[in-house]
């Protein structure tokens, strides 16, 4: 790599707060908590975390954290993500890949419906309101 220019690192800079600011939760409403366990990992959560972003920037959404954690105890269902939405139960989709990220981009988070057919963990229908919120 060659030196970088002042500009360079400028560019660097900014593009590096862009995307330590999606991390933070601070303002935002909606949440993506991404399973970076070492089963997690293993299974490919670090390609799953970055189409998360990539998908948010080109659809400029700025309302949604994307976090880690560590394992949340679905091993055999890695990738796991966890999807917070005001009016929506928390939810838990497995086995998550860069197609299913952004169905739960489009679907979840943007169309406020669940992905069925990722869905590992949510609360019993019997505790879940008549519109489907908390």
């Amino acid at each position: 790599m060659g030196k970088m220019t002042l500009e360079d690192l400028r560019k660097l800079r900014e593009t590096k707060q862009s995307a330590l600011q999606k991390r933070d939760i601070e303002g935002k409403d909606c949440q993506i908590i991404i399973g970076m366990g070492t089963c997690g990992i293993a299974a490919g959560a670090k390609v799953v975390l970055d189409s998360f972003l990539q998908i948010l920037d080109e659809k400029k959404i700025t309302n949604v954290s994307v976090t880690q954690t560590g394992c949340m105890g679905l091993c055999y269902v890695e990738p796991t993500i966890e999807v917070l939405v005001p009016g929506m139960p928390d939810v838990i989709y497995g086995n998550v890949d860069v197609a299913t990220a952004k169905k739960i981009v489009e679907q979840h988070i943007i169309g406020k419906q669940l992905v069925t057919d990722h869905l590992f963990d949510r609360p019993a229908a019997d505790i879940m309101k008549k519109d489907g919120g908390r």
